[in-house]
């Protein structure tokens, strides 16, 4: 069964270390929303019954949120953009 709660934890562990070696926040907000439907799939065990579209809907949508969430509160830092003044062929 693919909705396994395991199976879900086992993505966000794997995620996770993908997020060590890239490090990015965006294996972070995969790991993070793998790791939420595997928590619902657990809490809600039986009583949950998704389907396979509607299980990977979920996983998108909380994934997007928690990226969205990681990317306000952790922030661009100073210097990771690069504005130029002048045109270099001045």
């Amino acid at each position: 069964m693919w909705t396994s709660w395991v199976f879900w934890m086992i993505a966000a562990v794997g995620l996770a270390i993908l997020e060590v070696f890239a490090p990015s926040f965006i294996f972070l907000g995969f790991a993070i929303g793998a790791a939420l439907v595997g928590l619902i799939l657990l809490i809600g065990g039986s009583a949950i019954s998704l389907s396979l579209p509607m299980t990977f809907l979920v996983f998108a949508v909380v994934s997007l949120i928690s990226w969205i969430a990681l990317r306000q509160l952790l922030g661009v830092r100073r210097g990771q953009v690069k504005v130029w003044d002048e045109d270099i062929n001045d």
